[in-house]
């Protein structure tokens, strides 16, 4: 069986050697690198399956690097940072950032979330489908891309498709945040409210919706959401 794989990027060798201990101890496997440049030289020839990254990197800004990881890679995305502000975690998880630990961090805690977000539901199927058509819309997980009914596309971020499978493989029944937490992984909490509302406030500009009358992911306050759209999936 394939150990997932974790790529670690940190500029402080510290950083990089205790996580790494830890990812290994718990049955991953682990490629660390120092500089951007390096990481994304080692994203053409390797597949990681979720992605550490440190914002104060000496040779890329951190957050580009995480937009554009974002929309190009299908990995999870977890951002590991001396940041402590809330708008610094805010903007993170904005561009596309699947969960956002800060320092210091206890290893074991990143050990969680990495199982958190790799965690999938037992009842899943072996090959899930990849293009689902709703409203004039079609969703391709394959390429993270959204189609409209003229035929422009829309790319959508790891994060935000997570959100939307979610959506569109329970239409017209309500998912509480309770079930969110379950279904996507992550720590419970502020950090959490604030990452599923700004993936769905991105979905919903992407799909055209009026913010203040949304048409297919309604708020139902206190209690959750619930996609009025008709999915077939293929």
């Amino acid at each position: 069986m394939t150990k997932p794989h974790i790529a670690i990027l940190d500029d402080e060798p510290e950083i990089r050697a205790v996580l790494s201990s830890a990812l290994q101890d718990a049955g991953f496997e682990t490629s660390c690198f120092a500089r951007a440049t390096e990481f994304e030289a080692a994203l053409r020839r390797i597949t990681p399956d979720v992605c550490l990254v440190d914002l104060g990197l000496p040779d890329r800004d951190g957050l580009t690097l995480v937009h554009r990881l974002a929309l190009e890679s299908g990995a999870t995305i977890i951002i590991i940072s001396g940041r402590a502000q809330v708008q610094d975690r805010v903007t993170g998880l904005e561009l596309g950032a699947d969960d956002y630990i800060i320092k210091p961090f206890d290893p074991a805690e990143v050990v969680a979330r990495i199982r958190a977000r790799l965690r999938k539901p037992a009842s899943a199927p072996e090959a899930a489908p990849m293009t689902a058509r709703f409203n004039g819309w079609t969703a391709k997980f394959d390429s993270y891309v959204l189609i409209d009914a003229q035929g422009a596309e829309t790319p959508f971020s790891h994060a935000e498709g997570e959100v939307l499978r979610l959506f569109l493989g329970s239409p017209k029944r309500l998912i509480s945040r309770a079930q969110m937490l379950d279904s996507l992984g992550g720590a419970a909490g502020d950090s959490f409210d604030r990452a599923m509302d700004v993936r769905i406030s991105r979905l919903r500009t992407k799909l055209g919706e009026d913010p203040r009358n949304p048409r297919l992911i309604k708020t139902i306050y206190g209690a959750g959401y619930i996609f009025l759209g008709d999915v077939t999936w293929q």
